[in-house]
């Protein structure tokens, strides 16, 4: 398979997974407590992902969708257009980060258990080659280092189609247990 064709399987593969959360009923928003209540972080992620719960506003602003969950991993994908760029004429080391910081964050998500939440801490990105909308689809994948009882790493790499490095990240979240009303 030539790089063209893998670039629209990936457009097809986000296009298909938005698809998936709107004819599950997924629309942009906010899960309210109850509709969580119960769930481990990888049951969350894969309800918002069938399209069960909301999934967050922003990943129509950034033009990105999660793809996939594992124990431990999680798939983001975006494709960055003209709206994302900074004053130079590249796509914003913001885009960058979003994908980053999600792809991060859902990793330490998908191994915690119902009560327990996150909050990224720290967020380290290298940012090694500049993106733009000619670039196509960009896929970030975090994985989990540790996972602690209260502190969790990851690791995250955003590559296109053909394994080009765009940037990478690490994270340090903080876990806690949700707060009950």
């Amino acid at each position: 398979m030539d790089i063209e064709q893998k670039s629209l399987v990936w457009t097809s593969q986000q296009s298909d997974a938005m698809q998936r959360m709107r004819e599950g009923g997924g629309k942009p928003g906010l899960a309210r407590m109850e509709q969580l209540a119960g769930k481990s972080g990888r049951e969350i992620l894969e309800a918002m992902m069938s399209g069960e719960l909301p999934y967050p506003p922003m990943n129509e602003t950034m033009n990105m969708t999660l793809l996939a969950v594992e124990n431990g991993r999680a798939v983001f994908q975006g494709i960055p257009l003209p709206q994302h760029y900074n004053p130079l004429g590249t796509v914003h080391g913001g885009w960058l980060a979003t994908l980053l910081d999600s792809a991060l964050g859902c990793a330490v998500q998908t191994t915690l258990p119902a009560g327990r939440s996150y909050t990224t801490g720290e967020l380290s990105i290298n940012i090694v080659r500049s993106a733009s909308h000619k670039t196509g689809p960009l896929r970030a994948v975090g994985t989990l280092i540790h996972g602690g009882r209260q502190i969790a790493t990851a690791e995250a790499r955003v590559e296109d189609e053909t394994g080009k490095l765009y940037a990478h990240a690490t994270t340090t979240c903080f876990v806690f247990d949700v707060p009950t009303a």
